[in-house]
């Protein structure tokens, strides 16, 4: 089969860390690669030498048998190349079809046909099997469906080769299968995608072939029904991974937080008691009210109802800084909007909860803030070259570390995870699970929000379920089941899963 693009030994150095290393790929015509590898492996790097946004220190693109050293943003779309990012890429203040059209505006003589371009927009949307009114505005989107609808936006042109970087970390199971079919259709019109996602079920899936990468290296690549996961894993990670949770050894102690028939902007009368030591997992469906009910313990989101008790002691805080003082944390699923700040150094986002700890008057104690700063990354082990690296930088498994450090170094008595292996490697994710193991052995208590039915079963303690912002039950250890997680997550409604 003809290849549509072969990148040849592509580089890319910054500051002495090599992000690619002479790497190559091929991508044929009407097919769907699958590229895995851990965080920081360069999967990022690389799409973005094709989109334009990284320039190449060496190399060379062929594309359609013509040769390029680099390629701008322009040429890129021009070529036909469009990549949906992780992060999405949507003005929240204009509508769907505007957002759909943005940079190619329908009209003439410098009128804008708004018309026409609803129109078409309602005809993209159907026919991709996108279930969004073309006249709503983004910002009152969900994120699943601002996810399909940056897909529907990447579509909207003709697109030779579609680049997805973690496409479904957002999507029900239904709304994958809605992309899968969006794929399949795509493919038949000759249309090639790289397909990138730490979901190795997905790549099996859906994709043709497979290419492994490992720091900044393509290590091989294989046709999906000539590799098994097992082999696939030790590829990323460059050893085998005999189990995918570690073992746990905390002892639970004594209540350390008490719900008691708590409700807010979506969750309603919810009651628990959280444990010294133990992780309570919070299951339940894509809007069942688990980050809400997250966000209003950690006073992100109004109490409109019912009572908080830390250590027996009735606790009222009114914003989060003053939840951080009483001893709550939060890991927020969204790490890159609200967990970091991707353009301060590591140093900054680890302190930040603590400088008014660690100043005198207006002056930080730098001693002291650099000391801090290196005692986590040591401890977390997170991957940069020093802790003036800017967050923005780093792979999102070590971002999500970082958010951790702030929440460590705030000294929390009560950490909230919400979703916190999302978009992170499978390597990565046991090396995270076994610092939620040491945190709860220190004697912390976790609340943990998650999607994935396995990693509940695998990491918790207890499992409160939620279905439509209700608590449908909690579930001890001997009741832990994939049919208990369904039942108790669809108790309240008819769900296609």
């Amino acid at each position: 089969m003809e290849n549509i693009l072969t990148m040849k030994n592509i580089t890319k150095i910054y500051g002495g860390v090599t992000a690619l290393n002479h790497v190559n790929l091929e991508l044929r015509k009407g097919e769907i690669l699958g590229l895995v590898g851990e965080n920081g492996a360069g999967k990022s790097t690389l799409i973005k030498t094709l989109s334009g946004a990284v320039v190449p220190d060496a190399g060379t693109i062929f594309f359609e048998g013509t040769e390029y050293t680099k390629l701008s943003p322009v040429q890129s779309k021009e070529l036909g190349i469009a990549i949906v990012y992780q992060e999405l890429n949507l003005c929240p203040s204009l509508t769907v079809y505007e957002n759909i059209f943005l940079g190619s505006f329908r009209g003439k003589a410098g009128f804008v046909n708004n018309k026409e371009m609803r129109k078409e927009a309602e005809k993209l949307l159907l026919e991709n099997e996108i279930p969004i009114n073309p006249e709503m505005q983004v910002s009152n989107l969900t994120v699943a469906q601002m996810q399909m609808l940056e897909i529907a936006k990447s579509v909207s042109s003709e697109v030779k080769v579609l680049i997805l970087d973690e496409p479904t970390g957002t999507l029900t199971a239904k709304e994958t299968e809605n992309l899968f079919r969006l794929m399949k259709r795509l493919k038949e019109k000759g249309t090639s995608m790289i397909y990138i996602s730490h979901h190795l079920n997905e790549i099996f899936k859906i994709a043709d072939r497979v290419t492994i990468m490992r720091d900044g290296n393509v290590i091989e690549t294989h046709d999906v029904d000539q590799i098994s996961e097992e082999l696939l894993i030790q590829g990323m990670i460059g050893r085998k991974l005999s189990n995918s949770y570690p073992v746990r050894k905390s002892t639970i102690g004594k209540t350390i937080l008490k719900v008691d028939d708590l409700s807010g902007t979506k969750a309603k009368h919810v009651s628990f008691e959280l444990h010294k030591g133990e992780v309570l997992g919070i299951g339940g469906l894509v809007g069942a009210g688990r980050t809400e009910l997250m966000k209003t313990i950690f006073a992100a989101d109004p109490v409109l109802g019912g009572r908080i008790f830390l250590d027996g002691k009735e606790i009222k805080p009114s914003n989060p800084l003053e939840a951080v003082k009483e001893g709550i944390s939060m890991v927020p699923e969204d790490r890159k909007g609200q967990g970091v700040i991707l353009g301060l150094p590591l140093l900054n986002n680890i302190c930040m909860s603590i400088y008014k700890r660690i100043s005198h008057g207006l002056f930080v104690n730098q001693k002291k803030e650099k000391e801090v700063a290196r005692q986590y990354i040591d401890s977390l082990k997170i991957k940069t070259p020093n802790e003036k690296f800017l967050a923005g930088n780093l792979s999102g498994g070590n971002q999500q570390k970082v958010v951790l450090a702030k929440c460590l170094a705030a000294q929390s008595r009560i950490l909230i995870l919400d979703e916190p292996t999302r978009g992170i490697d499978v390597g990565a994710k046991y090396e995270f699970y076994k610092l939620i193991n040491d945190l709860a052995e220190q004697g912390i208590g976790i609340l943990m929000v998650s999607s994935e039915m396995d990693e509940l079963l695998g990491m918790s303690d207890r499992i409160l379920m939620m279905c439509e912002g209700r608590q449908t039950g909690i579930l001890e250890k001997e009741e832990f089941s994939q049919e208990n997680i369904f039942r108790y997550a669809t108790k309240y409604s008819e769900v296609d899963m």
